[in-house]
């Protein structure tokens, strides 16, 4: 299989399709028994499977990893032992959101510690901590400059995670010292501030390349219809992070994806039910 074509921030070359964990962490945007139905179902072997499918297909880059998911990340070993591709961890850590409060530096030093021991190539405050500091009266970002700098200090890339498309702009304008941005994008709207045509807009005149996140709205759009939304309405130099429960998933969502980029039909197969007899 050929590679997934991929995109560069800054020195690091990224699958433009990221590989999403709400699939595997139980977030499932549904209900209670949908998040413990996820749970139960995710073993190690399975996340391995799925995993092994993306880094067959060079998507090698995992978004929401965390160092204490330990069914994940002997998952994620298990998948770059057999397929012997390196995963770029993307970590998205809630922070304190002041750093001025007392103990918060100490305590975003500890975190920071844990993510560069951890392995973590980015490092994007959670949205829980990025939309928190976002100043809308002052256009700015209060305080985010100092966990910045402390990540670039530890040797990962900064950026933010954000369901606010004002972030990225507010990024942008100050000269914030960021790599990337994690913004909410699909075609249902689902979860976002504003209309989507308006967040479309913010990505393109994005300094840095967007990472794009929910295209199949928690599984309220089919994956032909968010997907092909997603990579016809980006720019080529941004990403979309797709979650699977399943190998067959992965697959599909990887084949999918490839048919939009390329203009061809998907292979896919459809599914069959007694009332497309007719077709």
């Amino acid at each position: 299989m050929v590679d997934f074509p991929r995109t560069q921030i800054e020195n690091v070359s990224v699958s433009r399709l990221i590989v999403g964990t709400n699939w595997f962490m139980g977030f499932s945007h549904t209900s209670k028994s949908k998040d413990i139905f996820i749970k139960e179902h995710q073993t190690r072997q399975r996340l391995a499977e799925v995993l092994k499918v993306f880094f067959a297909a060079g998507c090698d880059a995992i978004m929401g990893v965390r160092p204490d998911a330990t069914h994940l990340n002997d998952a994620i070993k298990d998948a770059e032992q057999a397929t012997g591709r390196k995963a770029i961890l993307i970590y998205t850590p809630t922070m304190p959101n002041d750093p001025k409060a007392p103990g918060a530096v100490d305590e975003a030093a500890r975190i920071l510690d844990g993510a560069k021991a951890y392995g973590a190539t980015f490092c994007m405050p959670h949205m829980a901590t990025t939309d928190a500091m976002v100043n809308i009266k002052t256009r700015s970002i209060d305080g985010m400059d100092v966990w910045c700098k402390m990540i670039r200090d530890r040797g990962m890339l900064p950026g933010l995670s954000t369901h606010m498309p004002e972030a990225p702009v507010y990024a942008d304008e100050s000269g914030l010292d960021v790599a990337s941005y994690i913004q909410i994008y699909n075609a249902a709207g689902f979860l976002m501030h504003i209309e989507v045509d308006w967040v479309q807009r913010m990505i393109w005149k994005a300094k840095k390349p967007v990472m794009t996140i929910k295209p199949l709205a928690a599984g309220r759009l089919m994956p032909l219809v968010g997907l092909a939304f997603s990579w016809s309405t980006i720019r080529d130099i941004d990403m979309v992070a797709l979650g699977a429960m399943t190998a067959d998933e992965a697959k599909e969502g990887i084949d999918i994806s490839l048919s939009v980029l390329n203009r061809t039909p998907p292979a896919v197969p459809l599914q069959y039910t007694r009332s497309k007899a007719t077709l």
